[in-house]
């Protein structure tokens, strides 16, 4: 394959379900990183993606479900939400006590306190707000509805101009800038570089990462990927566990490895 960047979702794809890269896929990278194949990263975590991933692997990355884009500390591609712009679907979502959070460089504005509920990593990353007075721009929105009633709340109050998407893995609901997706970030990171969305692979396993797949030439779906995702892939590769990225590129772009089980 005619191949000159790749791009990979973090969870539940490159990464392993304890969260680390093993080192058969290190392997593949830095050797298609010796081949001058641009690799990057397009994941829903902010900056805590770079508290798990060595910089050192990639050649840009996109955060927030494709809010920014980046090369080293320079970015190349940003969409921010005005919380005064959304403040009526933040304070319906609080008035019914749905947890919500509004996230800037990996702070978190929210109605719940974190450290009681998602541990201790997060104690200096979170800030029990007021929606009535906060006044920022944001890079993303999440909230935890609990049924679909909450989730109807969330879309009767999105504003013009606004995505709302909600992940099949734990029901995690995201809002967006409506230009804010992996397809547009990778395509911005891509025009940085010069390199055509034909030249591309991008591999991911939810809801979404269906955009971004659609975008670059060729599209893998890991196998526990959502069937939604598997439907648009061009590939199926083994699972995040099993090292199914790794496998996928020694057998497809490195060509002189040969995938093993």
């Amino acid at each position: 394959m005619d191949i000159k960047m790749i791009v990979f979702d973090l969870d539940d794809t490159l990464l392993r379900n304890d969260k680390t890269v093993s080192e058969r896929t290190t392997r593949a990278l830095l050797k298609c990183r010796d081949k001058g194949i641009k690799i990057v990263y397009a994941t829903g975590r902010g900056q805590s993606a770079q508290q798990i991933v060595s910089p050192d692997l990639f050649d840009g990355y996109s955060q927030m479900c494709g809010a920014v884009a980046y090369i080293g500390e320079n970015p190349v591609y940003r969409k921010l939400i005005s919380t005064v712009y959304v403040r009526e679907l933040l304070l319906a979502a609080d008035k019914v006590k749905m947890q919500i959070a509004v996230e800037l460089e990996d702070a978190h504005y929210s109605n719940f306190n974190f450290p009681e509920e998602w541990g201790p990593d997060f104690q200096d990353r979170f800030f029990i707000t007021d929606f009535n007075t906060l006044d920022i721009e944001a890079e993303k929105i999440w909230a935890m509805p609990k049924n679909e009633t909450e989730l109807e709340l969330l879309i009767k109050h999105l504003p013009k101009g606004l995505r709302l998407t909600t992940s099949r893995h734990d029901n995690f609901t995201m809002i967006l800038h409506e230009d804010s997706s992996k397809a547009n970030a990778v395509a911005a990171l891509a025009n940085h570089w010069g390199i055509n969305s034909t030249e591309i692979v991008a591999f991911g396993d939810d809801i979404i990462d269906i955009c971004m797949l659609q975008y670059c030439g060729t599209g893998v779906a890991m196998e526990n990927a959502v069937d939604e995702l598997k439907a648009v892939a061009d590939y199926i590769c083994d699972t995040n566990e099993n090292d199914g990225a790794a496998k996928w590129i020694e057998e497809y772009v490195l060509g002189d490895c040969k995938p093993s089980s």
